[in-house]
């Protein structure tokens, strides 16, 4: 319902008196990957190119998940136990309760049980998990690494005319479209991540045709909960719906990190904390900091 043009012009005059949000400055170093943008060849909203700003080391995939237990490509559940501890800092703070997280009120037995939820892959049909399963598990390996196929010098991959191997449905163990996609020159389809390396953009499904999502050393695509930490959402949320939709909002949102340091931006202004200036410094390990520790670190 709209509001009356005085509460409006009110409200909007109130604003006014407001400092602007600053924009936070980035945290952590990152795997630069150009290419995307068009109309322009870098986007430097603080540092020059030629500057080398003390940030930390760039999270990297092994850093997300490789704490989280294996899973089938047919896994069904929708809980189940850590079998090891947190094995780096982000693994600690991700897995923090929503006491610690938010600071909201939780029970003691809620706060101690510590569940993973949603830690199940979209199941491969079985004519993709079989060709999923002869992807050699190491660093960039892809469908160029199934047999039947010729690797030109131009790097266009085409169908060696002296094989015909099928699964056993009778397809094509490489189907056309993987040959053809990228104009012959891609390596995504069919291909695994790596622990040392980060994934650019994470999609609202997991189609292993056409992007790098299979699991560095399992036979499967990554679940919903290894995408949902790669956006940076804590353990505790728990998504809602079928597989197909929890993958969905996964994709869809904001990067929790991303909209925990903007609302932390917006809050420093509302309460005229900020300083002069158009940039921020977030506090230190911001980005990793539950709401009990920032305080306690603040006293």
């Amino acid at each position: 319902m709209a509001l009356p043009f005085e509460k409006a012009f009110e409200g909007s005059y109130s604003f006014n008196l407001q400092r602007l949000p600053q924009f936070p400055l980035p945290t952590h170093d990152v795997v630069v990957r150009y290419g995307a943008p068009y109309k322009f060849e870098r986007n430097v909203v603080a540092y020059d190119e030629d500057q080398f700003p003390n940030l930390e080391k760039a999270l990297v995939i092994g850093d997300a998940i490789s704490d989280l237990p294996p899973v089938s490509n047919r896994e069904a559940r929708e809980e189940m136990a850590y079998r090891k501890p947190p094995e780096t800092e982000f693994q600690k703070y991700i897995r923090a309760s929503k006491c610690d997280m938010m600071s909201s009120v939780e029970d003691t037995a809620q706060r101690e049980r510590r569940v993973l939820f949603d830690h199940r892959p979209f199941e491969l049909p079985e004519d993709d998990y079989l060709r999923v399963s002869r992807i050699p598990q190491r660093k960039g390996s892809n469908f160029r690494d199934l047999p039947g196929l010729i690797i030109g010098k131009d790097n266009v991959v085409r169908r060696d005319p002296e094989s015909d191997i099928r699964l056993p449905s009778g397809k094509l163990l490489v189907p056309d479209y993987a040959i053809n996609f990228g104009d012959g020159k891609s390596s995504r389809p069919f291909a695994r991540l790596w622990w040392d390396e980060t994934v650019p953009t994470l999609l609202t499904r997991p189609d292993p045709h056409s992007q790098a999502i299979l699991h560095p050393e399992q036979d499967r695509v990554l679940t919903i909960r290894e995408c949902a930490r790669l956006q940076g959402f804590p353990d505790y949320y728990r998504f809602c719906g079928n597989v197909k939709e929890r993958y969905c909002q996964v994709g869809n949102a904001v990067a929790v990190p991303v909209a925990r340091a903007l609302g932390y931006a917006l809050g420093m202004a509302v309460q005229r904390l900020t300083e002069e200036g158009h940039l921020m410094i977030l506090p230190l390990k911001f980005s990793h900091t539950t709401t009990i520790e920032f305080f306690q670190g603040s006293d």
